[in-house]
């Protein structure tokens, strides 16, 4: 049967959502949950179990959006969807989404269709610093009317595969805590060194750190790419967060990235700056930049280089190389090479340093495989997606 196709706002009605005046403060000291743009970090918009604004609203208002409500912004997220696990008030930036008649629109088929044209909402926005949609845009869009039977099934069918893709990241972030707590298990808190550890500083250890250069972008592709600094921001290494280089430039062969590199951020904001990633992998031909350092390490004091990253990604170290940064921008701060090599750290036999490493290069062969399994399953969910308002499924 040949799906039939409706306009939006044939079947919908859209209520907006407000911020109280600043001024009353008995609106910022209650207990109903208030939702803004930030809180769309998945499909549930459940407010109930998280530390934020409260408002002083009666839950008999007529403002409140209900549960199983699905919401979504109009301004900044655009193509972002999430539906209510509580009663909620929200912003001005977001819509409520109400089916005129439960019996012609399924509210979780809605929510997905919502999902599944993320990126037609996206280019229907407008603005040219923050992007919104108009509500006469969003009434235009056509939205796939099977039976609705059918709209339950696909419903639930997205809803199975979304759970399966969640359950995999879930368990590669619970490894990174394992990791974090494993660390703090053999080591203790660097800072206040509980373990009385021989203590000392990264020059002990760091023979020197090896920079590369920042070139101009390349109007179009060549051999070679440049790393930003956006490339060990997050403590992973990501190659692809780099841009190609002019084929004029020589590469030395000491500025190309190796596998087995330990790199270092030397500017970025206060609290990234000494961001460091281990490259586990790379591709050829990409260059450190100026803001990136190489460790090169001291042969007469030999370490791990897992320690080490994890040492330095511990919150205390991060601090301790922070207030060594400097630089007037709030923005950008920089630290100097001598201020780096003076960051005091702890110096636990090597053995026990080689067995951490261990540990972690047991924990990426782990990762390696659920990070290929969680790739299938995006693609698949991808995938699913498109069909499901194709009349594929």
């Amino acid at each position: 049967m040949k799906t039939r196709f409706k306009l939006l706002g044939d079947l919908v009605r859209f209520e907006g959502g407000g911020t109280p005046s600043r001024q009353n403060e008995s609106y910022w000291d209650g207990d109903l949950p208030w939702a803004s743009v930030k809180d769309f970090k998945s499909t549930s918009l459940d407010k109930t179990q998280e530390s934020i604004t409260r408002l002083g609203l009666s839950r008999s208002s007529s403002r409140l959006i209900p549960p199983n409500t699905v919401v979504i912004p109009t301004r900044m997220a655009l193509g972002k969807a999430a539906i209510t696990c509580t009663h909620l008030a929200i912003n001005q930036d977001l819509k409520a989404v109400y089916p005129l008649d439960s019996d012609e629109l399924d509210t979780r088929f809605l929510l997905w269709f919502f999902i599944c044209s993320a990126n037609k909402i996206e280019k229907l926005g407008s603005g040219a610093t923050v992007k919104g949609i108009t509500l006469e845009k969003l009434n235009r869009l056509e939205i796939p009317l099977p039976p609705l039977p059918e709209q339950k099934r696909i419903a639930a069918i997205l809803d199975k595969a979304d759970a399966i893709r969640r359950k995999r990241k879930e368990a590669i972030d619970l490894s990174d805590e394992f990791l974090r707590s494993v660390f703090l298990d053999m080591f203790g808190d660097p800072v206040t060194n509980p373990k009385g550890w021989e203590k000392g500083t990264l020059s002990e250890i760091v023979g020197r750190f090896q920079g590369g250069k920042n070139l101009a972008e390349s109007n179009s592709p060549t051999k070679v790419r440049v790393l930003k600094v956006s490339a060990v921001t997050t403590g992973i290494y990501l190659s692809d967060k780099s841009k190609f280089v002019p084929d004029s430039f020589e590469v030395p062969e000491s500025y190309l990235v190796k596998a087995g590199d330990l790199l270092i951020s030397r500017a970025n904001t206060q609290e990234l700056i000494g961001a460091c990633a281990y490259v586990w992998e790379t591709p050829e031909n990409i260059m450190l930049p100026d803001k990136i350092w190489r460790f090169v390490w001291d042969d007469s004091c030999p370490s791990d280089p897992h320690f080490i990253h994890h040492l330095l990604q511990h919150r205390g170290v991060q601090r301790e190389i922070g207030k060594r940064s400097s630089g007037t921008s709030g923005s950008m701060k920089n630290i100097a090479k001598p201020k780096l090599l003076s960051v005091p750290i702890i110096l636990p036999p090597l053995e026990l340093q080689k067995a951490f490493g261990d540990i972690v290069k047991r924990r990426k062969r782990v990762n390696d495989k659920m990070g290929g399994s969680a790739a299938a399953l995006k693609d698949l969910f991808a995938s699913l997606q498109q069909r499901a308002f194709r009349g594929e499924l």
